[in-house]
């Protein structure tokens, strides 16, 4: 166990040349981050997902039925055990040789049938309630923490001048706000991790979850390495735009069409400015080259900057649905359809539904990122929790 510590601890690995694990140990003079401090994130993460619970229930709940937001999921399907049973157990989508079955079997026209399916699926989603507190806890955990981070940052020099992230690397003394703005983003982004497996199921699932994966390691990693100098400017640049994403859902499930397509624009304008324009040219850049001119080359310099490239990668992917949507919107009028819904492809629309205007059906569904990608997330054709 000891051989296998210290091959994971190799300071080859971990430090640039001539550095040890001994000249980071914190002392009364300056303290350094330790990867021990990162078992604090467990207990806060319990803690934050217990405050989630309590918020939307006594606060984002009372607030979302005040704004009249419809408490009620879909229309049930009638009671029927041999349609449930199918369901269940062998298809929620039956072909027209069973629907046809069925309708001998039940003595029911097949449109019944059909109808009776597509409000059983339906029925198996959110109600725009949850999908309200949801939305309404995440806004204000991303406006708490992107005014923290801001306020933060302004007083640093870093965040003029990127050369700053690499003054004195890797001897930089953990400032007190800084642990404190660490841990907490990692703890939250733990929170999603398995908060997701009970959340609003989604049809992004999978590629969500890398991105809370990728997140982790990326702030676990940079904390380790002291790197959290950039790694506070990348914390505050994926917040920027979550928080105008949840707004834009919330104004959306209050039926404020107009004010919601107006958040809505303003998340694309900020999502693709900051991940596809500022995110290379300011992050990436000093990463990749800023850091090699300051220190050169040591392996955790290629880590931080595959998981970097790895993450612009996802980003490309949902800026993409972002652009795509947002150009159908404004040139048609409206959307032809979600590319994404808010569950598994199991829960149709009823086709009675008229399709809606402009940017309203862009935002009709909860999603998150997403990171934090989007933290919170492509969904309804756009954006679904994660960055």
């Amino acid at each position: 166990m000891a051989g296998i510590l210290a091959w994971f601890w190799n300071e080859r690995f971990w430090l640039p040349h001539n550095v040890t694990w001994a000249d980071l140990q914190s002392t009364e003079e300056a303290v350094f981050p330790q990867a021990e401090d990162l078992y604090l994130a467990f207990p806060l993460a319990f803690c934050i997902f217990m405050i989630r619970l309590l918020f939307e229930r006594f606060i984002a709940k009372p607030c979302a039925l005040g704004l009249k937001v419809q408490a009620n999921g879909p229309q049930k399907a009638q009671p029927n055990a041999i349609l449930e049973k199918v369901f269940t157990a062998i298809t929620k989508h039956p072909d027209e040789k069973r629907l046809e079955g069925l309708s001998k079997q039940l003595d029911w026209d097949v449109r019944s049938i059909q109808r009776w399916f597509r409000q059983r699926r339906n029925q198996e989603k959110p109600s725009t309630l949850r999908k309200f507190c949801e939305s309404m806890w995440r806004f204000t955990f991303y406006l708490y923490i992107f005014t923290y981070g801001v306020r933060f940052l302004k007083k640093t020099p870093w965040l003029w001048n990127t050369r700053q992230c690499w003054s004195g690397y890797p001897y930089q003394p953990l400032m007190p706000d800084l642990h404190y703005y660490y841990i907490v983003e990692l703890s939250f982004y733990w929170s999603l991790m398995f908060s997701q497996f009970i959340d609003v199921r989604r049809k992004d699932f999978g590629v969500m979850f890398t991105h809370h994966v990728l997140a982790v390691t990326l702030i676990t990693f940079s904390y380790i390495t002291n790197l959290t100098r950039v790694g506070t400017l990348i914390l505050c640049l994926h917040d920027a735009s979550d928080i105008f994403l949840e707004a834009a859902k919330m104004a959306n499930y209050c039926k404020c069409q107009k004010l919601s397509d107006l958040l809505f624009l303003t998340f694309a304008i900020i999502f693709i400015v900051s991940r596809l324009g500022i995110y290379p040219l300011w992050i990436l850049n000093t990463t990749l080259f800023e850091l090699y001119e300051a220190l050169g080359s040591f392996p955790a310099f290629w880590v931080l900057n595959v998981l970097l490239m790895v993450l612009q990668i996802l980003q490309c992917f949902w800026s993409y649905l972002v652009i795509k949507v947002a150009y159908k919107a404004i040139s048609k009028g409206k959307v032809a359809k979600d590319a994404r819904s808010d569950v598994e492809s199991s829960s149709d629309e009823e086709e009675t539904v008229p399709r809606s205007k402009a940017l309203h059906s862009t935002i009709a569904t909860n999603g998150t990122s997403g990171a934090n990608g989007t933290n919170g997330y492509l969904t309804g054709g756009t954006c679904s929790e994660e960055h």
